[in-house]
């Protein structure tokens, strides 16, 4: 069980991984700061209520722009945990077919010492 962990650890590209880091934390930071930033939405004001229909057609212009940004923000940054995931995959593919492979040889090898298992107990 240890070698295939190790294996794992060599297989996956950690520099790419390390490199790409902090942008993902800086990235994840942003989007968690925005969201909690906004305000929850709640009945209009007093002040809101009396506001003409183009002033609140514009305040809810520029929050529907925030939200649109938000998303955006979002977006790329589960692109790049896509990518990452996707570069995660591949070396446990590869881990997968060389496990099956390691398999395979060890069942020849144990083939092979109990042939000569049986032919030095027969001499």
């Amino acid at each position: 069980m240890a070698i295939s962990w190790i294996s794992a650890l060599k297989v996956i590209p950690w520099g790419d991984v390390i490199e790409a880091a902090p942008g993902l934390v800086k990235g994840a930071r942003k989007v968690f700061s925005r969201t909690q930033a906004e305000p929850a939405v709640s009945q209009p004001s007093a002040g809101e209520l009396a506001e003409s229909p183009a002033q609140r057609i514009e305040r809810l212009e520029v929050a529907v722009a925030r939200l649109g940004e938000q998303q955006q923000a979002a977006a790329a940054l589960l692109e790049s945990l896509a990518e990452h995931n996707a570069k995660v995959v591949d070396a446990i593919e590869v881990l997968r077919l060389r496990s099956k492979l390691l398999t395979g040889a060890c069942a020849v090898l144990l083939l092979a010492v109990a042939a000569l298992a049986t032919t030095q107990l027969l001499r």
